[in-house]
């Protein structure tokens, strides 16, 4: 499956999507923060990637069509899509958020899931719809909170349950397409 990937941040579930589906290609990274460590994954795989404005839909629109991209991967994209994109490849995009929705939906939820006592925390794999959060769970992947862990601890415990389940989500989408 041709994969296209959304990202704002470091990257690192990018790149995990790129060393673990092997089966299937990321033919496009868009990015929409310049100098962000994405695009330097994207770089040093030499996968194709370009900046665009996350409210440049149409220009994101256009760059995945022309790039041949079957099902989207929202992974660390830091701003919400409309209709527009999200009508243009119906029921292909899919997010990976850090708390188990529909608990903490939107930002910094790893300190909300602290700060309101919750024992346990995880991540989720969800479609993308126009509700932040909202759409039908794909697949979750729980992770204790421990009573010495630190933002920075809880964090690093999380992504990497998000290097689990990321895969497993994007196989499972595949095989219903």
């Amino acid at each position: 499956m041709k994969l296209g990937v959304m990202c704002s941040g470091n990257g690192t579930n990018f790149e995990n999507i790129v060393r673990s589906c092997r089966f299937d290609e990321v033919v496009l990274m868009i990015y929409n923060k310049e100098g962000c460590g994405a695009y330097k994954r994207a770089a040093k795989f030499g996968i194709p990637h370009c900046y665009v404005d996350s409210k440049d839909e149409d220009k994101i629109v256009r760059e995945f069509m022309w790039a041949g991209v079957e099902l989207i991967v929202m992974a660390g994209w830091m701003r919400i899509v409309t209709s527009h994109l999200i009508d243009a490849f119906p029921h292909r995009i899919i997010n990976i958020h850090p708390s188990l929705l529909p608990k903490h939906k939107g930002l910094n939820v790893i300190q909300r899931a602290m700060d309101a006592g919750d024992t346990v925390t995880g991540c989720t794999v969800h479609y993308v719809t126009e509700e932040l959060d909202s759409g039908d769970i794909i697949i979750q992947g729980e992770v204790p909170i421990l009573p010495d862990d630190t933002i920075e601890s809880l964090t690093k415990a999380i992504r990497r349950q998000e290097y689990s389940i990321l895969p497993r989500a994007i196989e499972y989408v595949k095989q219903g397409l």
